[in-house]
């Protein structure tokens, strides 16, 4: 099982920033080979992938609505996974997530919710016009 634990959400007004964290634990994964990625939820919508990070050669993918504002990156000497995210705008209000896919490739970056495998509980970000 892996555990996954996100903080650094909150009220930010538009053209601010945020960083996300994300904590992995779990006794039988490896951190170290394990794919993540962010999603997010607005309210009524379905949940959308933002970016995601291999974990072999740190390769990205970033959505389209958030490429050039948006950063995933990983310790694994922390078994940690962030989201810088810059030039906020009120469409990124939504409940973000990490995710673990333990069955990923090494260079694969998913970006389908369905391919992960382990969620966390999800943080508010709330931007402000």
């Amino acid at each position: 099982q892996v555990q996954l634990v996100e903080s650094g959400g909150g009220l930010v007004q538009a053209g601010g920033s945020l960083r996300l964290s994300c904590a992995a634990s779990g006794r039988t994964f490896t951190f170290s080979k394990t794919a993540l990625g962010w999603f997010r939820q607005a309210p009524g919508k379905e949940r959308d992938f933002v970016a995601a990070i291999s974990w072999s050669d740190d390769n990205t993918l970033h959505a389209d609505s958030v490429k050039g504002r948006f950063t995933i990156s990983r310790d694994n000497a922390k078994n940690a996974v962030y989201l810088q995210m810059d030039n906020l705008k009120p469409e990124d209000t939504a409940v973000y997530y990490c995710a673990a896919d333990t069955s990923a490739g090494p260079w694969k970056t998913p970006h389908h919710r369905d391919l992960y495998q382990f969620w966390g509980q999800g943080t508010q970000v709330t931007v402000s016009s």
